[in-house]
């Protein structure tokens, strides 16, 4: 527990550093940044050009970083560097006999994920390097290829077959520096559009990635509005799917004796955390088709608990109608329906990819609290409104800046009945908050700041 909260510590000494020098398109394993921001990376990347994709892994990365390159990379303090040297060192204990370690970081521990990283950097430079932007008059503009990581998985994206093959080559020679080398049984070379080598597409971190030739009606389109020919469509992956039906069939299987409510409380955060998971993409038809899964295993679940019953009685039992819906695997739980979760139900929203150059050390909480509902400059009541209203001020409908003065108001004032619940909280800029407090006085709420005198009996006098 002590070596642990002492790899805490350096962690915390290490990262704000390196978060302000990562490449803007890593993402594997850092503070506010996920798998959904390196798939949004990639279709901004694609979807007005198809591209040629290098989808490449490398080998046992954790256990072979070569230990002399990375502590010269990081290029620490000498007491830090002393540290970590002391845990890439340290060996492992297996069954009461040492083994020493002469490469690769050390596995499970706090820090290890970032020393990873820190070995991996400077991939998405070195591509950049050898293939910069540039203009030409005759051939137009030239772009850079894209290098998108994930931890060890990557994929680099270019219009041009022989550039893709360069950039294979110079990662090859790049990673050897670092004892490292791509894993050839998951290295392939393909098209996002078109067949190559007998494929089209691509699936990285659980999403398969592929375009479709499409009529002017379902075709995208570029800047100037003019058809592209070809849609870009995000789904879950068959092999996903797979795995998540077979999870969802030995559960059952295991709760064959088990009552419909344990049932039910088994199969429903299953159930929602993997399709909150891939509810940024282009999800429903996967969604279906898990649904169509789960609702055989459940009924061959239902039969086999009555083999003596009809299966009018059998549906009867389990199905019952809830709220407006007629057709719900549900039980009664004390005074409360308990019904199992489809994956239909779940919202799909379109995620929004992180800044690339943001960090959460640097300083800009309301941008943070924003996309995470959190921050350590922010209250915990200012992050949550500012994620619930998307960054923008409730009154003019303007984004909340840093540097600018936020303050919360009550929707519905406290002088007439309004609470302190989050729901009748908003976030509004100073100025702002001022408008709408002078607003709720003319309306009738006065305090000593806000006072309506009252006509005086001259005046009435007058009027007759």
């Amino acid at each position: 527990m002590a070596d642990r909260a002492l790899q805490a510590l350096v962690k915390l000494a290490l990262e704000p550093e390196w978060e302000a020098r990562f490449e803007p398109n890593s993402y594997g394993f850092r503070p506010g940044r996920s798998c959904h921001d390196a798939i949004e990376a990639i279709f901004l990347c694609i979807n007005r050009r198809p591209k040629y994709v290098l989808d490449a892994d490398i080998s046992k990365c954790f256990d072979r970083i070569n230990h002399s390159a990375l502590l010269r990379k990081l290029n620490t303090f000498p007491t830090i560097r002393r540290q970590i040297r002391a845990w890439l060192k340290a060996g492992v204990m297996d069954g009461g006999q040492l083994f020493p370690t002469i490469e690769g970081t050390p596995q499970g521990g706090v820090i290890s994920p970032l020393l990873a990283n820190i070995a991996l950097h400077g991939m998405e430079d070195q591509v950049k390097e050898l293939f910069p932007n540039k203009y030409a008059k005759k051939e137009g503009w030239f772009y850079s290829p894209h290098l998108i990581r994930y931890a060890d998985d990557f994929v680099i994206l270019h219009e041009d077959l022989t550039i893709v093959q360069r950039c294979q080559q110079v990662i090859t020679e790049w990673l050897s520096d670092m004892g490292l080398e791509l894993k050839p049984s998951k290295t392939r070379l393909t098209h996002t559009l078109n067949i190559h080598e007998g494929e089209v597409g691509f699936d990285f971190l659980g999403f398969t990635i592929r375009q479709f030739r499409v009529g002017k009606y379902q075709s995208g389109k570029n800047n100037q509005g003019i058809p592209l020919g070809h849609k870009t469509l995000i789904k879950p992956s068959k092999e996903k799917l797979k795995y998540h039906v077979e999870k969802i069939r030995a559960i059952v299987h295991a709760h064959k004796t088990a009552s419909q409510s344990v049932l039910i409380g088994h199969l429903n955060p299953v159930i929602i955390g993997w399709a909150n998971y891939y509810s940024t993409q282009v999800s429903k038809e996967t969604y279906n088709l898990a649904d169509e899964h789960l609702y055989q295993q459940l009924k061959v679940w239902a039969i086999h608990r009555h083999p003596n019953k009809t299966r009018n009685w059998v549906a009867r039992k389990y199905w019952h109608p809830v709220e407006n819906l007629q057709w719900v695997f549900s039980t009664k739980v004390g005074n409360k329906n308990l019904r199992i979760l489809k994956h239909k139900e779940t919202p799909i929203k379109r995620h929004i990819k992180v800044q690339g150059t943001r960090s959460p050390y640097d300083g800009d909480w309301i941008y943070w609290s924003t996309r995470m509902g959190k921050h350590p400059e922010a209250s915990r009541r200012d992050a949550i409104l500012l994620k619930r209203q998307k960054g923008k001020c409730s009154h003019c409908g303007l984004f909340f800046k840093d540097g600018d003065l936020l303050e919360a108001d009550h929707i519905l004032p406290r002088s007439q009945g309004g609470t302190d619940d989050y729901k009748n909280l908003q976030l509004l800029h100073r100025h702002c908050h001022d408008v709408k407090t002078a607003s709720d006085g003319r309306n009738g709420v006065h305090d000593k700041h806000h006072i309506i005198e009252e006509p005086d009996a001259g005046c009435e006098f007058l009027k007759l």
